[in-house]
Protein backbone atom coordinates (compact mmCIF):
# COMPACT_ATOMS: atom_id res chain seq x y z
CA UNK A 1 0.00 0.00 0.00
CA UNK A 2 1.50 3.75 -1.19
CA UNK A 3 1.80 6.04 1.35
CA UNK A 4 -1.32 8.35 0.57
CA UNK A 5 -3.53 5.14 0.82
CA UNK A 6 -1.89 4.05 3.74
CA UNK A 7 -2.77 7.69 5.69
CA UNK A 8 -6.47 7.35 4.65
CA UNK A 9 -6.72 4.11 6.41
CA UNK A 10 -4.96 5.00 9.56
CA UNK A 11 -7.16 7.91 9.76
CA UNK A 12 -10.33 5.86 8.83
CA UNK A 13 -9.38 3.33 11.80
CA UNK A 14 -8.98 5.82 14.04
CA UNK A 15 -12.58 7.15 13.45
CA UNK A 16 -13.78 3.90 13.73
CA UNK A 17 -12.11 2.93 16.99
CA UNK A 18 -13.62 6.06 18.52
CA UNK A 19 -16.68 5.39 17.28
CA UNK A 20 -16.62 2.00 18.90
CA UNK A 21 -15.95 2.71 21.89
CA UNK A 22 -18.09 5.63 22.31
CA UNK A 23 -21.30 3.48 20.89
CA UNK A 24 -19.56 -0.23 21.30
CA UNK A 25 -20.07 -1.04 18.00
CA UNK A 26 -19.76 0.43 14.28
CA UNK A 27 -16.10 -0.57 13.60
CA UNK A 28 -16.76 -2.58 11.00
CA UNK A 29 -19.44 -0.33 9.53
CA UNK A 30 -17.16 2.69 9.43
CA UNK A 31 -13.95 0.74 8.34
CA UNK A 32 -15.82 -1.63 5.58
CA UNK A 33 -18.11 1.47 4.08
CA UNK A 34 -14.85 3.91 4.03
CA UNK A 35 -12.84 1.04 2.09
CA UNK A 36 -15.51 0.10 -0.07
CA UNK A 37 -16.08 3.91 -0.90
CA UNK A 38 -12.97 4.92 -1.95
CA UNK A 39 -11.57 1.45 -2.96
CA UNK A 40 -8.32 1.17 -0.86
CA UNK A 41 -8.40 -2.56 -0.26
CA UNK A 42 -10.20 -5.50 -1.69
CA UNK A 43 -12.88 -6.62 0.55
CA UNK A 44 -11.72 -9.50 1.99
CA UNK A 45 -8.66 -8.52 3.35
CA UNK A 46 -10.53 -5.45 4.50
CA UNK A 47 -12.33 -7.87 6.07
CA UNK A 48 -9.86 -9.57 7.91
CA UNK A 49 -8.24 -6.86 8.79
CA UNK A 50 -11.02 -5.04 10.37
CA UNK A 51 -12.08 -8.40 12.40
CA UNK A 52 -8.54 -8.09 13.85
CA UNK A 53 -8.17 -4.86 14.82
CA UNK A 54 -11.91 -5.05 16.48
CA UNK A 55 -10.37 -7.60 19.02
CA UNK A 56 -7.49 -5.09 19.92
CA UNK A 57 -10.67 -2.38 20.79
CA UNK A 58 -12.46 -4.87 22.30
CA UNK A 59 -9.54 -6.24 24.29
CA UNK A 60 -8.38 -2.88 25.00
CA UNK A 61 -12.00 -1.39 26.60
CA UNK A 62 -12.54 -4.81 28.70
CA UNK A 63 -8.76 -4.70 29.98
CA UNK A 64 -9.52 -1.02 31.08
CA UNK A 65 -12.41 -1.84 33.50
CA UNK A 66 -15.21 -2.58 30.81
CA UNK A 67 -15.97 -6.62 31.68
CA UNK A 68 -17.26 -4.80 34.82
CA UNK A 69 -20.11 -3.30 33.22
CA UNK A 70 -20.92 -6.37 31.23
CA UNK A 71 -25.06 -7.62 31.19
CA UNK A 72 -23.29 -11.52 32.30
CA UNK A 73 -26.52 -13.08 31.61
CA UNK A 74 -27.66 -11.17 28.93
CA UNK A 75 -24.11 -12.50 26.75
CA UNK A 76 -24.72 -16.33 27.97
CA UNK A 77 -27.97 -16.21 26.77
CA UNK A 78 -26.40 -14.70 23.63
CA UNK A 79 -22.90 -16.51 22.84
CA UNK A 80 -25.14 -19.89 23.38
CA UNK A 81 -27.00 -18.96 20.26
CA UNK A 82 -24.73 -16.71 18.20
CA UNK A 83 -21.58 -18.85 18.17
CA UNK A 84 -23.13 -21.99 16.61
CA UNK A 85 -25.18 -20.00 14.33
CA UNK A 86 -22.08 -18.57 12.90
CA UNK A 87 -20.64 -21.61 11.89
CA UNK A 88 -23.82 -22.75 10.32
CA UNK A 89 -23.77 -18.67 7.96
CA UNK A 90 -19.79 -19.37 7.37
CA UNK A 91 -21.20 -22.69 5.69
CA UNK A 92 -24.13 -20.74 3.78
CA UNK A 93 -21.79 -17.99 2.83
CA UNK A 94 -19.34 -21.24 1.02
CA UNK A 95 -22.61 -22.28 -0.58
CA UNK A 96 -24.44 -19.77 -1.35
CA UNK A 97 -23.92 -18.26 -5.36
CA UNK A 98 -23.07 -14.96 -5.61
CA UNK A 99 -26.45 -13.78 -7.17
CA UNK A 100 -28.53 -15.84 -3.64
CA UNK A 101 -25.96 -13.68 -2.03
CA UNK A 102 -26.83 -10.52 -3.16
CA UNK A 103 -30.64 -11.25 -2.99
CA UNK A 104 -29.98 -12.15 0.90
CA UNK A 105 -28.09 -9.19 1.70
CA UNK A 106 -30.58 -7.09 0.11
CA UNK A 107 -32.92 -8.60 2.24
CA UNK A 108 -30.97 -8.11 5.23
CA UNK A 109 -30.04 -4.53 4.80
CA UNK A 110 -34.21 -3.97 4.49
CA UNK A 111 -34.80 -5.51 7.51
CA UNK A 112 -31.61 -3.48 9.39
CA UNK A 113 -33.35 -0.54 7.93
CA UNK A 114 -36.47 -1.08 8.88
CA UNK A 115 -35.43 -2.33 12.41
CA UNK A 116 -33.63 1.43 12.90
CA UNK A 117 -36.39 3.34 11.82
CA UNK A 118 -38.27 1.27 14.80
CA UNK A 119 -35.75 2.53 17.10
CA UNK A 120 -36.33 6.14 15.75
CA UNK A 121 -39.83 5.84 16.25
CA UNK A 122 -39.54 4.45 19.68
CA UNK A 123 -36.36 6.37 21.35
CA UNK A 124 -37.27 5.23 25.03
CA UNK A 125 -36.44 1.86 24.57
CA UNK A 126 -38.55 -0.83 26.36
CA UNK A 127 -40.18 -0.88 29.98
CA UNK A 128 -38.85 -3.95 31.20
CA UNK A 129 -36.14 -6.37 30.00
CA UNK A 130 -36.61 -8.58 26.74
CA UNK A 131 -37.20 -12.26 27.54
CA UNK A 132 -34.30 -15.10 27.21
CA UNK A 133 -35.92 -16.14 24.69
CA UNK A 134 -35.59 -12.87 22.51
CA UNK A 135 -31.47 -12.83 23.46
CA UNK A 136 -31.48 -16.63 21.87
CA UNK A 137 -33.48 -15.53 18.95
CA UNK A 138 -31.43 -12.49 18.07
CA UNK A 139 -28.13 -14.16 19.35
CA UNK A 140 -28.68 -16.27 16.78
CA UNK A 141 -29.38 -14.20 13.74
CA UNK A 142 -26.20 -12.14 14.88
CA UNK A 143 -24.52 -15.28 14.34
CA UNK A 144 -25.49 -16.49 11.15
CA UNK A 145 -24.89 -12.64 10.03
CA UNK A 146 -21.73 -12.89 11.53
CA UNK A 147 -20.76 -15.77 9.32
CA UNK A 148 -22.60 -14.89 6.22
CA UNK A 149 -21.15 -11.28 6.05
CA UNK A 150 -18.68 -10.59 9.18
CA UNK A 151 -21.77 -8.06 10.17
CA UNK A 152 -23.02 -9.65 12.92
CA UNK A 153 -24.09 -6.19 14.71
CA UNK A 154 -27.38 -4.61 13.70
CA UNK A 155 -29.43 -7.85 15.70
CA UNK A 156 -27.84 -7.22 18.51
CA UNK A 157 -27.44 -3.33 18.92
CA UNK A 158 -31.30 -3.12 17.98
CA UNK A 159 -32.19 -5.43 20.68
CA UNK A 160 -29.93 -4.06 23.43
CA UNK A 161 -30.68 -0.49 22.40
CA UNK A 162 -34.07 -0.94 23.35
CA UNK A 163 -33.21 -2.36 27.45
CA UNK A 164 -33.32 -0.25 30.24
CA UNK A 165 -29.96 -0.81 30.96
CA UNK A 166 -27.37 1.90 31.23
CA UNK A 167 -25.51 2.96 28.41
CA UNK A 168 -21.99 1.25 29.69
CA UNK A 169 -24.16 -1.98 30.07
CA UNK A 170 -24.78 -1.92 26.94
CA UNK A 171 -21.30 -0.58 24.81
CA UNK A 172 -19.64 -3.28 27.25
CA UNK A 173 -21.81 -6.10 26.16
CA UNK A 174 -22.05 -5.19 22.49
CA UNK A 175 -18.30 -4.95 22.50
CA UNK A 176 -18.00 -8.31 24.46
CA UNK A 177 -20.38 -9.93 22.11
CA UNK A 178 -18.59 -8.73 18.72
CA UNK A 179 -14.65 -9.27 20.20
CA UNK A 180 -16.27 -13.15 20.82
CA UNK A 181 -17.72 -13.35 17.50
CA UNK A 182 -14.57 -11.78 15.71
CA UNK A 183 -12.23 -14.27 17.39
CA UNK A 184 -14.15 -17.32 16.26
CA UNK A 185 -14.59 -16.22 12.70
CA UNK A 186 -10.97 -15.46 12.42
CA UNK A 187 -10.17 -19.15 13.78
CA UNK A 188 -12.84 -20.40 11.32
CA UNK A 189 -11.32 -18.30 8.36
CA UNK A 190 -7.91 -19.69 8.88
CA UNK A 191 -9.07 -22.81 9.07
CA UNK A 192 -10.71 -23.44 6.59
CA UNK A 193 -7.75 -21.66 4.35
CA UNK A 194 -9.56 -18.82 2.87
CA UNK A 195 -7.06 -15.91 4.90
CA UNK A 196 -6.53 -13.44 2.41
CA UNK A 197 -3.22 -11.57 1.99
CA UNK A 198 -2.92 -8.23 4.31
CA UNK A 199 -0.89 -5.37 3.85
CA UNK A 200 1.51 -5.89 6.95
CA UNK A 201 2.60 -2.28 7.07
CA UNK A 202 -1.04 -1.47 7.52
CA UNK A 203 -2.08 -3.50 10.16
CA UNK A 204 1.20 -2.51 12.23
CA UNK A 205 0.19 0.94 11.64
CA UNK A 206 -3.11 0.63 12.97
CA UNK A 207 -3.00 -1.34 15.73
CA UNK A 208 -1.48 1.63 17.70
CA UNK A 209 -3.80 4.38 16.30
CA UNK A 210 -6.59 2.04 17.22
CA UNK A 211 -5.39 1.38 20.45
CA UNK A 212 -4.87 5.29 21.08
CA UNK A 213 -8.26 6.31 19.95
CA UNK A 214 -9.79 3.64 22.36
CA UNK A 215 -7.78 5.32 25.26
CA UNK A 216 -9.34 8.65 24.03
CA UNK A 217 -12.34 8.13 23.81
CA UNK A 218 -12.25 6.32 26.92
CA UNK A 219 -10.04 8.76 28.80
CA UNK A 220 -12.32 12.00 27.67
CA UNK A 221 -15.63 10.88 26.36
CA UNK A 222 -17.96 13.79 24.44
CA UNK A 223 -21.06 14.48 26.88
CA UNK A 224 -24.40 13.09 25.17
CA UNK A 225 -27.18 12.32 26.52
CA UNK A 226 -28.85 8.90 26.11
CA UNK A 227 -31.25 10.39 23.35
CA UNK A 228 -28.87 11.60 21.86
CA UNK A 229 -26.15 8.21 21.70
CA UNK A 230 -29.86 6.61 20.39
CA UNK A 231 -30.57 8.76 17.41
CA UNK A 232 -26.62 8.41 16.94
CA UNK A 233 -27.22 4.40 16.61
CA UNK A 234 -30.33 4.97 14.96
CA UNK A 235 -28.21 6.49 12.09
CA UNK A 236 -25.50 4.30 12.17
CA UNK A 237 -27.74 1.37 11.86
CA UNK A 238 -29.69 2.67 9.21
CA UNK A 239 -26.56 3.05 7.34
CA UNK A 240 -25.18 -0.57 7.91
CA UNK A 241 -28.37 -1.87 6.31
CA UNK A 242 -27.77 0.54 2.97
CA UNK A 243 -24.72 -0.53 2.96
CA UNK A 244 -25.72 -4.53 2.96
CA UNK A 245 -28.39 -3.80 0.57
CA UNK A 246 -26.92 -0.77 -2.07
CA UNK A 247 -24.49 -2.62 -3.47
CA UNK A 248 -26.21 -5.70 -3.91
CA UNK A 249 -28.84 -4.52 -5.54
CA UNK A 250 -26.19 -2.37 -7.63
CA UNK A 251 -24.43 -5.45 -8.85
CA UNK A 252 -28.10 -7.40 -9.54
CA UNK A 253 -28.62 -4.70 -11.85
CA UNK A 254 -24.95 -4.84 -13.52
Amino acid sequence: MDLGPLIVFVGFTAIAAYVQTLSGFAFGLVMMGAIALVGLLPLPDAAAMVGMLTLVNATQMLVQGGWREVAGRQLRLILIASLPSLFVGYALLEWLADTRSDLLKIGLGLVIMMSSLQLAIRPAGLAKPSSDASFVGFGFISGLMSGLFATGGPPLVYLLFRQPMPHARIRETLVTAFGTAQAVRLVVVVASGNLPSMSPVALVLAIPVVMLMTYAARRWPPSLSQQTMRKIVFVLLFLSGLSLALPAAMHLAA
